[in-house]
């Protein structure tokens, strides 16, 4: 499968929200999507984004994206990447795709002098979770809490 993995543009967008919209379906998760492209487009395109994302495109379609942000951490004194969202289409898993991302990631958090990435994934996504570990991720067992507000 060819793919070129690449910067979010702003028509994109409507794509990138039902990506979100599949990939929270896919993680049992609810989603909702009213407001969101104008929310995301605000994240991402602003002068100083909050948010950065790259997509997965073959045939001219989008077929995945990953998002991300930088944080600090206390207990590292340092900035790390986090990767808040990777998302493939399931016809596009095991090409190779999420290692090629992953590799991304990690130039992109050196470039910018982060002490590690971070992530999370569902306890019983065990293909990714496998992924993970495959890749040299290291697992941490914790709850992670939200607080609507």
């Amino acid at each position: 499968m060819e793919y070129q993995i690449r910067a979010l543009q702003t028509q994109d967008l409507p794509t990138l929200v039902d990506l979100c919209r599949k990939h929270a379906e896919y993680e049992q998760a609810s989603y909702d999507p009213v407001n969101k492209e104008k929310l995301l487009k605000e994240a991402l395109f602003a002068e100083a984004p909050k948010l950065f994302c790259w997509v997965v495109e073959s045939n001219q379609q989008l077929v995945g994206y990953a998002s991300y942000t930088f944080d600090y951490s206390t207990w590292d004194a340092g900035m790390f990447l986090y990767l808040d969202c990777l998302y493939l289409e399931p016809e596009c898993r095991g090409l190779g795709i999420g290692d090629a991302i992953m590799q991304k990631l990690k130039t992109i958090a050196r470039q910018n002098a982060c002490v590690n990435i971070q992530w999370q994934t569902p306890d019983f996504n065990i293909r990714a979770v496998k992924f993970y570990e495959r890749i040299g991720g290291i697992g941490n067992n914790k709850v992670r809490f939200k607080w609507d507000l």
